[in-house]
């Protein structure tokens, strides 16, 4: 497969059997195959023939649902419960930028911590992947919330585990500066999706 098949969508059309036709092989395929196809880094895009709907989406939940219904848990269950939740409250509108840009961060640090085994570093690493992926959520979800903390509590609003050495905490304006940093970067991120 080129390069250029790689960036383009795979049409897969589906007739009103409900079975799925893959449009480059010219053959039927089934649900498995679809994520076998994702899995291999491919985009897919799943038409209705009939009506030409989009339904992508769709079919991608279905792969989700059935990988969790035969035990292959990947959402804990709280995460599925602020999902749920998530559709209801003033959150629907960060969710999928927050998801989109945490699944983002994912791949680079797992591209990053490859490469580190193929090419051990002289130096080790200050800090994890993980690490740096679970701060710049903590970033982001204190940035996205700082507009909301306000409206409900007149109380001030409680400590974070900031990361200083030695229980020190740095000064706002230093902490400020390194949401807004995250922050930036993260929409960069999410402008390039």
């Amino acid at each position: 497969m080129t390069e250029a098949d790689k960036s383009s969508p795979l049409l897969i059309k589906r007739y009103a059997s409900r079975r799925l036709y893959n449009t480059e092989t010219s053959d039927y395929v089934t649900l498995e195959d679809v994520a076998a196809i994702i899995r291999a880094g491919r985009q897919v895009k799943i038409v209705d023939l009939k009506s030409g709907d989009d339904l992508t989406r769709q079919y991608l939940l279905q792969i989700i649902a059935e990988h969790e219904s035969r035990g292959e848990n990947v959402l804990p269950m709280d995460v599925l419960t602020d999902l749920v939740r998530s559709y209801t409250s003033q959150a629907q509108s960060v969710v999928p930028q927050f998801l989109a840009a945490s699944f983002q961060i994912l791949r680079e640090s797992q591209s990053q911590l490859l490469e580190n085994l193929k090419f051990p570093a002289p130096f080790p690493t200050p800090i994890s992947p993980f690490e740096a992926m679970k701060r710049q959520q903590e970033l982001f979800i204190k940035a996205m919330t700082k507009g909301w903390e306000g409206a409900g509590s007149s109380g001030p609003a409680p400590e974070d585990d900031t990361g200083a050495p030695d229980g020190e905490a740095p000064a706002k304006g230093e902490d400020m500066a390194e949401i807004r940093k995250q922050l930036a970067e993260l929409q960069k991120r999410i402008s390039k999706l």
